[in-house]
């Protein structure tokens, strides 16, 4: 068997990194496995550097001090296994919707027809078949986003990293780009690192939450979301009747509210 797969998605030791000629330490000795084919959410309040790890993890950064590695191969910068999805609405108004998904493609030299082809399963993917020559000024920021997911799908990469995705978006829409995220990860099976400051989303759509300390950023708690039972839910009101999650959602708020009565004491 190829060594690679036996290896975690991420693997983080010791992770350090500072800024301003090491005046600021954003995050200090993080430590952290992350298994193909799990969902794990980074959560923890502001300034805690959780963004600064997916943007390591993503190669747009690179750490002061420690090893990062995806499958076994240190990241030196971004790469093609990895995919990056923003908040920001990150499409080429000049493209259609099609054109945009395919745009990574043909960057990548991926036949014409291919590229067709594949753009449309992920227009249907993310339900937006019907708007496949639509172009973004035409597009809600919920359509948009699905543009930008699909995209990055399509360039196939092993692992997703996500930041902030659905924090522009309004409450209704916000929902059902959830759920149209799980499904999307059940059928694709990737590796998703998803950072967001909403504790419920964090628990819908994470199968762990890694929950970083007050700046310098630490992992406080690593959290296996055991009242899943494995599953992944496909409606959101599914995940409120289950036994544990009330009790996990208090616990995550009382551990957001001691950083912060820590970081407003210090």
């Amino acid at each position: 068997m190829n060594d690679a797969l036996q290896q975690p998605a991420v693997a983080a030791r010791d992770i350090t990194k500072q800024y301003v000629n090491g005046t600021f330490t954003a995050l200090q000795d993080v430590s952290v496995d992350i298994h193909e084919g799990e969902v794990v959410a980074f959560i923890g309040p502001s300034g805690c550097g959780k963004t600064t790890m997916l943007r390591l993890i993503s190669g747009l950064e690179l750490p002061t001090r420690g090893k990062l590695a995806t499958f076994g191969q240190p990241i030196n910068g971004p790469g093609p296994d990895r995919g990056m999805i923003f908040q920001a609405y990150t499409s080429f108004p000049w493209l259609t919707a099609k054109k945009n998904i395919e745009y990574g493609m043909k960057i990548m030299g991926v036949p014409k027809a291919e590229r067709a082809k594949t753009a449309d399963e992920f227009l249907k993917l993310v339900h937006l078949d019907k708007f496949a020559d639509s172009y973004p000024n035409s597009l809600s920021g919920g359509m948009k986003q699905r543009v930008a997911i699909a995209r990055t799908l399509a360039q196939n990469p092993r692992i997703i990293l996500m930041d902030e995705p659905f924090g522009a978006l309004d409450a209704q829409v916000r929902w059902e780009m959830q759920e149209m995220m799980i499904e999307v990860i059940e059928r694709e099976k990737k590796t998703v690192v998803v950072v967001t400051h909403d504790i419920e989303e964090a628990i819908y759509l994470a199968d762990r939450i890694i929950f970083f300390t007050r700046n310098p950023g630490r992992i406080k708690e690593d959290i296996p979301l055991e009242f899943k039972k494995g599953q992944r839910f496909l409606r959101k009101e599914e995940m409120f009747d289950q036994d544990g999650y009330a009790q996990l959602e208090r616990k995550l708020f009382a551990m957001m509210r001691e950083e912060i009565v820590a970081a407003d004491a210090a």
